[in-house]
């Protein structure tokens, strides 16, 4: 029977009129090439019979195209001299894990000497290596370069020998490598691959040097103290000396055990640092599941550095919710992990998340990643030596905007050179991460649709393990009023209007003003300072105040920092300004949505408006958290916003792109009168409380996590 919509599609042809010949048919136009170079490369290696060849530019290419090209194109003449350069190998590597196409493990090793994106690389290569040429090769070339004695490379031979179960060296071999006590930290990461590594062997242990020898470096010691537990006579009990890290807990009650990790930022310190929104979603999103029906127990998994595990040592903590855990992976850093120091740490945080996840009293039957970077890799790997699934959100971040990041990017420029590689990095490490993952969601576009999605991740347009990405809408949790909230609310009130001259404070004279309000981390990427030049640029500084939270009250970062003078800079240049703009620390997720209800009152004498002046929001909870506040809303056009915020419905949205855009579109909003600022308030709350709620969310996400727990149980049965 012939296909109904096939036939459907065909036009009946026209009778020829006598004496006529048919005009030729014209051939349907060819697809036209994707605008963005990453874009058109990706769809043409993933899609070839879909896609037209990208277009090439007239002899020369951008350092973008120049990179990415060799990733995604095999060389046109395989006789050309090979490129012995870094960027070339990992170009080779990556494209052969894309291929599936196996590398031999003597090449793997060698790249383990090569730079952190090269190392990784070699990594994710290595189980196709291993599948074409057997375990014994593979133990063999991590052999020979274990031989040549420390130096780069050494670490990550121990720790890939270690995460594949071979043996390329004895004990006493691997305890040679270990330098001493202190040292730089080439020399511990390779002394703390080496205890790992003893850690794995039957006879292992009786290598490890004494914890006393150690007792005074936090990190060290938990990790001889995990070393030691790991071949226990009793296995998933913990030893003595974690007993007090990682407390007795009582057992899941039933139903699946589900992990999910934010590697980045603090859960507990919302607006300080890397913590941002998804501190705020992962706490209340680990509370909910645990009071979904089918879920028995909800974990999730966050850093903790030398500087955190001094000041408390324990691991696992119970959050709000008895059935919701926060598992604590030391990590060896002074400070809160960064993002550019993600490869550094993988193979430890793998190695970490196994042993833990196994003592914390119950290993997960699926684990939620959501960055595309070395930390997810590492928390899917232990996922893999654990039996665990895997879900990963995948997010057209950073694809989109790398054509305008870097495509006029100078070849000279250091800085521009370092982060166009790692945003490549990050794009090899979300093809990584879909490729490992049993499930695949994504966050809507604009239209709701995956449409935004499949553009930068062709290979999931026919469908992941033979389903589309869902798209479950991301949520806040209600607010929900405490005895005491009209008592802060009056506090928060007071200290906002202080006096203008400390930089948390407003005029007093300023509380009849219009007010914008901006809640976030201070990062370049938040734009602050944007929208603190945009308010001067427009004259807004002169009828109406201007308020900023976000950034760490105490030790804060360097970029909190910078973007703190570089605030101060603008203001001190235009007389008045200060005392009319306030920059308060991050406040508690509670306080911060008491303070927008408490501007979006009523009884207040002119409006207040939540502005959002990011370069691009994945999604926005925050902006969320302030429509469900009954603020008026405003944010980005570029990002996740314009999935739930409707140009003049229910919010408004901004050019974000200039000062010149975001000014203009902030005199729009304030020139909009007051009943129209109330009736996007109003449709914007309507709008959060019907479709974004935790509660919703949750169960989207119970339901994946359940069907993919029920066909593991099925695999083993």
């Amino acid at each position: 029977m012939p296909d109904a919509s096939a036939a459907a599609a065909v036009r009946p042809v026209p009778p020829v009129p006598p004496g006529r010949l048919p005009a030729p048919a014209r051939p349907a136009p060819a697809p036209a090439a994707d605008p963005d170079p990453l874009a058109a490369l990706r769809a043409r290696f993933y899609r070839p019979a879909a896609a037209p060849a990208p277009r090439r530019a007239d002899g020369c290419e951008g350092p973008l195209l120049r990179l990415a090209r060799p990733e995604y194109e095999a060389p046109e003449d395989p006789r050309d001299t090979p490129d012995a350069s870094d960027d070339a190998a990992a170009a080779r590597v990556r494209r052969a894990c894309r291929t599936r196409r196996p590398l031999h493990p003597a090449e793997l090793a060698a790249h383990l000497q090569g730079p952190p994106p090269l190392r990784t690389a070699a990594a994710e290569a290595w189980p196709a290596a291993l599948a074409a040429h057997g375990s014994h090769a593979g133990a063999a070339a991590l052999r020979r370069r274990l031989l040549a004695g420390p130096g780069p490379g050494a670490a990550e031979a121990l720790d890939l020998a270690d995460a594949w179960r071979l043996r390329p060296l004895g004990p006493a071999e691997a305890r040679l490598l270990a330098p001493a006590q202190g040292g730089t930290p080439a020399d511990r990461a390779l002394r703390h691959a080496v205890w790992r590594y003893l850690s794995g062997l039957p006879a292992g242990a009786a290598h490890l040097p004494d914890p006393a020898l150690h007792e005074d470096d936090p990190y060290e010691r938990l990790l001889l103290a995990a070393a030691a537990c790991r071949r226990a006579a009793r296995p998933g009990a913990p030893g003595s000396a974690l007993r007090t890290a990682l407390p007795a807990a009582p057992p899941p009650a039933g139903g699946a055990v589900v992990a999910q990790s934010m590697l980045l930022g603090r859960l507990d310190t919302p607006g300080q640092g890397l913590s941002g929104g998804l501190s705020v979603l992962l706490s209340s999103l680990g509370d909910t599941l645990a009071r979904t029906p089918g879920i028995g127990l909800a974990l999730t998994l966050v850093a903790a550095d030398r500087t955190a595990l001094a000041a408390d040592p324990v691991l696992l903590r119970t959050a709000a919710e008895p059935g919701h855990r926060v598992l604590r992976l030391p990590v060896d850093t002074d400070g809160p992990l960064v993002q550019e120091a993600m490869p550094e740490h993988r193979a430890a945080l793998a190695w970490w998340a196994e042993q833990l996840l196994g003592l914390a009293g119950a290993v997960p039957d699926v684990v939620h990643v959501r960055y595309a970077d070395d930390g997810s890799l590492a928390v899917a790997e232990a996922a893999r030596r654990l039996g665990s699934r895997v879900v990963f959100t995948a997010t057209p971040d950073p694809h989109r905007f790398l054509a305008a990041r870097h495509g006029r990017a100078a070849d000279s420029d250091p800085q521009a050179a370092a982060a166009l590689r790692q945003d490549l990095h990050r794009v090899f490490a979300a093809d990584r991460l879909v490729e490992r993952a049993d499930a695949v969601v994504g966050i809507g576009g604009r239209a709701g649709g995956p449409e935004e999605l499949l553009r930068y991740f062709p290979q999931l347009a026919d469908g992941h393990r033979g389903r589309l990405p869902a798209s479950p809408p991301e949520g806040i949790a209600p607010h929900r009023p405490a005895p005491g909230d009209a008592e802060e609310q009056r506090a928060l009130l007071a200290r906002l209007y202080a006096g203008g001259l400390a930089p948390e404070c407003l005029d007093p004279q300023a509380r009849d003003l219009p007010l914008l309000l901006s809640v976030g981390r201070l990062h370049p990427v938040k734009q602050q300072h944007l929208l603190v030049e945009a308010w001067l640029a427009a004259g807004l500084h002169r009828r109406t105040a201007l308020v900023l939270v976000g950034g760490a009250a105490e030790r804060p970062s360097e970029a909190e920092s910078a973007m703190r003078r570089r605030i101060a800079d603008l203001l001190e240049a235009v007389p008045g300004a200060r005392r009319r703009c306030a920059l308060l620390p991050a406040l508690p997720n509670r306080s911060v949505r008491l303070l927008e209800r408490a501007l979006a009152s009523p009884a207040r004498p002119a409006p207040a408006v939540y502005v959002c002046p990011s370069a691009k929001e994945e999604f926005g909870l925050a902006v969320l958290e302030a429509m469900d506040a009954g603020l008026a809303a405003a944010g980005p056009l570029r990002g996740g916003v314009p999935h739930y915020l409707r140009h003049g419905a229910n919010g408004w949205l901004l050019d974000t792109s200039s000062v010149r855009t975001l000014a203009d579109g902030l005199e729009d909003l304030l020139a909009l009168p007051a009943a129209r600022l109330r009736a996007l308030a109003e449709e914007g709350r309507r709008t959060v409380r019907r479709d974004y709620s935790i509660t919703a969310m949750a169960d989207r996400l119970a339901g994946e996590y359940l069907r993919l727990a029920e066909e593991s149980r099925e695999a083993v049965s």
